[in-house]
């Protein structure tokens, strides 16, 4: 099982992550492919020796991901100068940037609780949990 970030490791992710969403709000990144992109940096997450740090993004409307993607690793360097300049860190982690899937798992769970088969099996189980003796006692 892996063992839970520090509380060290949440504060430089958050910090990274802060310092990532402003430079790509204030276009300070000169890449053409995200000069037409609206970028969320959803969570960053360190390694425990703080030298690489997996940012999770998501283009605004789930817009073009991986030229959102390619643009954010072209433009590595140039960020991971932001993210030195505005932290006391010893090095400036190694930043990789993967595309977060939690909106489309969301959206999956979205879906199949709409469908008819298993809201009437939820809605049947929520009346026989009703009606149960054992809960009355």
């Amino acid at each position: 099982m892996a063992k839970a970030p520090s509380q060290r490791q949440l504060r430089v992710g958050e910090e990274i992550r802060r310092t990532l969403s402003d430079a790509l709000m204030r276009g300070d990144v000169h890449d053409p492919a995200l000069a037409g992109l609206s970028i969320t940096v959803t969570e960053v997450e360190v390694t425990a020796d703080l030298r690489i740090a997996t940012v999770f993004v998501m283009p605004l409307g789930g817009g073009d991901r991986e030229a959102a993607i390619s643009g954010l690793k072209r433009a590595k360097g140039e960020l991971r100068h932001h993210v030195a300049r505005s932290m006391a860190l010893k090095h400036a982690p190694d930043l990789r940037f993967r595309i977060d899937g939690t909106f489309d798992r969301m959206d999956d769970t979205r879906r199949m609780l709409s469908d008819p088969r298993v809201r009437r099996d939820v809605e049947a189980r929520d009346e026989d949990a009703d009606g149960d003796p054992a809960d009355e006692a």
